[in-house]
């Protein structure tokens, strides 16, 4: 397989990824507003930890366990902005 192939491969994963990313934050626009229907904090740290623990026993690499929790936290950060703007509506 020669370099724009590969290219041409990851920009379809890239474009995965972001409708992935998409779906989940629609669902998390969801869970702010159960939440604020229920007056439950956004920031659950327990579910959080969860998650972490999850995907970093699933993850079989090439990526590390640290890297996994990285991106991870990161898309739980962006998650927790998404569901405060529902709590806003």
């Amino acid at each position: 397989m020669n370099l724009p192939s590969l290219r041409q491969r990851i920009d379809a994963i890239d474009r995965r990824l972001l409708r992935l990313l998409a779906a989940r934050a629609a669902l998390a626009i969801r869970v702010g507003r159960m939440k604020r229907a229920r007056g439950l904090p956004i920031f659950d740290p327990r579910r959080e930890a969860n998650i972490l623990r999850r995907v970093a026993r699933e993850n079989s690499g090439p990526l590390s366990r640290a890297a996994i929790q990285r991106i991870f936290r990161a898309i739980l950060r962006e998650s927790r902005k998404v569901e405060s703007t529902a709590l806003r509506d």
